[in-house]
């Protein structure tokens, strides 16, 4: 369905989201992750919300190491936002919608005048 967030794995990580020219909004997770499990609704929210303002994916960790080790990503589920190939922006940890919503807002407005 549009507006889901699409998965992304090591071999589609560049095109996908480092070569991308909107904001990108990548959920590490994994499938043994509780607090990821809570995330993952919102996730998808978000990005039915946001659809065709920024981009949404989400990184298996476990299936896709090397994107998690060269970013460090200890602990899941993080969030990381890319703006032009970098990370502008980190949530870890289960949080609630209207910190997603927050911190989504607030990189659109200051990236706006940038685009």
């Amino acid at each position: 369905m549009a507006g889901d967030a699409l998965k992304v794995e090591d071999a589609t990580w560049e095109a996908d989201v480092i070569k991308a020219s909107e904001l990108v909004m990548v959920d590490f997770w994994a499938v043994w992750c509780g607090p990821c499990q809570m995330v993952a609704p919102i996730v998808d929210e978000l990005a039915k919300e946001y659809s065709g303002k920024i981009k949404v994916r989400k990184l298996n960790t476990d299936e896709n190491p090397e994107v998690a080790g060269r970013y460090q990503v200890m602990s899941i589920p993080t969030i990381l936002f890319f703006k032009n190939g970098q990370v502008v922006e980190k949530l870890v940890g289960a949080r609630p919608k209207r910190q997603f919503k927050e911190m989504i807002d607030s990189l659109l407005a200051q990236h706006a005048g940038s685009a």
